[in-house]
């Protein structure tokens, strides 16, 4: 069994910027198999304004020539909507319909890349892309507010295109959590750089269901019997925690590297902000790796304190809660 407690990963900068592609659960995504809601036509428009967005986009010309012209500067797509509607899928499956060079990661993991490389190497990493792909666009302090814009405007005028998928629309990015109005030529800045398109409708993981509950003991060993024991990791919510809170959540994936199978014991109240957006992006993490995953303890509605839980950061939380449904609801399939 894998001890995840033991593990403290790293990153090198070239690693940073390496296999930087659909993760494993959104890989076989296409545009064909994306389900949209009848009853929101703008879900069906998000999916035909992202083709005939890949359609116009304009790859750089292979091989040689003379007096090439410089390629026009690239233009911007914006998904705006709730959490469950489909934006990732959507986002991975333009990803994998675009032609020529191209990168997806989410704006927690780009945000990271250009702290550690620094503004002017981050910019060069993308600057030979023809489309970067940035899920979960949000804007949570003026230092991320800063280092967005300016990236954008030193990427895009150079000919790479970039979609993007927010649960906030452009415009009142950050309203909340800082003092945004002192910002607000940065974030208009990058607001004027996308097309937006809204997305409506209801979570599809919660679609004819209610939330599901954590597994019981008997269920969470009956679950633990059909892992691979090499690739199964069970640790219990309260270590869990601690570690989080020495790893970056760039490293979460290092951090699961090998884990097919996570088991989280004991789940418990987080009054602490800080150890709850932690497991918020550890829990997207395992999301989007497609592992399995079962977890036991105090019911999902328990997990976030209502000091904060309706607050800045209240779609964050309750995306968690939907794919932790999701997951719980998976693994019960398993048994």
């Amino acid at each position: 069994m894998i001890d995840l407690l033991s593990r403290h990963p790293g990153l090198t900068p070239d690693e940073l910027t390496a296999g930087l592609a659909p993760s494993a659960r959104f890989q076989d995504v296409r545009f064909e198999n994306y389900r949209p809601n009848p009853d929101f036509p703008s879900q069906e428009e998000a999916r035909a304004s992202l083709q005939a967005f890949l359609k116009g986009a304009q790859v750089r010309p292979g091989g040689f020539r003379l007096f090439r012209r410089s390629k026009p500067e690239g233009h911007g797509l914006y998904l705006d909507g709730g959490f469950g509607v489909g934006k990732t899928h959507l986002l991975a499956s333009a990803y994998h319909a675009a032609e020529g060079k191209r990168a997806l990661m989410s704006f927690q993991d780009l945000m990271f890349v250009i702290g550690a490389l620094g503004m002017t190497r981050a910019v060069e990493a993308f600057r030979g892309h023809d489309l970067l792909l940035i899920d979960e666009f949000e804007l949570d302090d003026p230092g991320n507010t800063h280092m967005a814009n300016t990236f954008l405007g030193q990427l895009m005028p150079g000919g790479t295109s970039v979609i993007a998928t927010s649960n906030t629309e452009p415009g009142a990015l950050g309203q909340g959590r800082f003092n945004a109005s002192d910002f607000q030529r940065q974030i208009q800045g990058i607001a004027d750089r996308f097309e937006t398109r809204r997305v409506d409708g209801p979570d599809y993981r919660q679609r004819g269901n209610t939330p599901a509950p954590p597994l019981t003991g008997e269920e969470f060993q009956a679950w633990r019997a059909r892992q691979p024991e090499a690739r199964l990791a069970v640790v219990s919510h309260r270590d869990l925690g601690r570690l989080l809170l020495d790893v970056h959540p760039s490293r979460f994936a290092r951090l699961l590297a090998g884990v097919e199978a996570l088991g989280i014991t004991d789940l418990a109240p987080m009054p602490d902000q800080n150890v709850a957006l932690r497991f918020v992006h550890f829990i997207d993490k395992l999301y989007d790796l497609g592992l399995h995953a079962a977890l036991t303890g105090a019911p999902l509605g328990r997990l976030f304190d209502e000091s904060y839980r309706h607050g800045a950061y209240a779609k964050k939380y309750s995306r968690c809660l939907s794919r932790l449904s999701e997951l719980l609801r998976e693994a019960r399939a398993e048994l």
